[in-house]
């Protein structure tokens, strides 16, 4: 991969975790990597515990970047959120959410519930 498309997904992720700090979620952990896979963040507010995947394009020439979260791409995100969750010391949150930042040409959106 080259520095630019790693520079291009390190300021998406710094983008999507600004935004969530605006609408008042704490960022718990960055880049939260396992043996099976990694999420880009997990955020919390309320009760409600989010794990969400950031996907930056320059462009969407190839497609949108919420598309490039395809079914495989879930469930390693599930399987790594059931990892966090397992080795959790705060107790288990009320609400668990999936969420994916789609971030193209530096507009960010944000989609709830995305899986």
């Amino acid at each position: 991969m080259t520095q630019r498309r790693l520079q291009l997904g390190r300021d998406g992720e710094q983008q999507a975790a600004v935004e969530y700090q605006r609408r008042g979620y704490r960022v718990l952990e960055r880049n939260w990597r396992v043996r099976e896979g990694e999420v880009d963040l997990i955020v919390g507010r309320s009760g409600v515990l989010v794990f969400c995947e950031v996907k930056s394009r320059s462009s969407d020439r190839f497609g949108s970047p919420a598309e490039a979260v395809d079914w495989r791409k879930q469930q390693q995100v599930r399987s790594v959120a059931r990892l966090y969750l397992a080795g959790a010391t705060g107790g288990i949150p009320s609400s668990i959410r999936f969420d994916v930042a789609a971030i193209t040409a530096g507009r960010l959106t944000i989609i709830e519930n995305a899986f």
